[in-house]
């Protein structure tokens, strides 16, 4: 009789030392995971603001070979929308930034979440690439 009772009382369940285990093991791949995540995060705004920049930058070149008498006009937009006429060229991603200067034809791009510029100077197409994660 007393055996029966205690198989009827034996409990089920998981030990104290197993879920610490289990938490210990989730924090660890948190820890790892997390800060890629943010990385990755980073690296695509990037690559949206340099994307973003050539189209435009193509598009202003193109519009310039057919209309050679046109003198540029400062253009600036703040994705995601079309940048307006006479650049009504190409969509631009939300969070980024892309302006047209209007003497040199420079095109300047930025995203919110990034500290730095990427800029393609008008006259050459040299760029110069300084995003940055903040």
């Amino acid at each position: 009789m007393i055996l029966k009772l205690k198989r009827k009382t034996k409990e089920k369940g998981f030990t104290l030392i197993e879920l610490m285990i289990v938490i210990a093991v989730v924090g660890m791949l948190a820890a790892i995971a997390i800060p890629r995540y943010a990385d990755y995060r980073a690296r695509g705004w990037m690559s949206a603001v340099r994307m973003d920049a050539k189209n435009a930058y193509t598009a202003v070149q193109t519009y310039l070979a057919n209309n050679p008498d046109a003198i540029p006009v400062s253009r600036s937009t703040k994705g995601p929308g079309l940048m307006q006429a006479p650049y009504d060229f190409a969509r631009v991603t939300a969070g980024v930034t892309i302006s047209v200067a209007d003497t040199t034809g420079d095109i300047t791009g930025f995203h919110a979440n990034l500290g730095g510029t990427y800029v393609i100077r008008g006259s050459d197409g040299v760029i110069t690439d300084d995003l940055s994660p903040h």
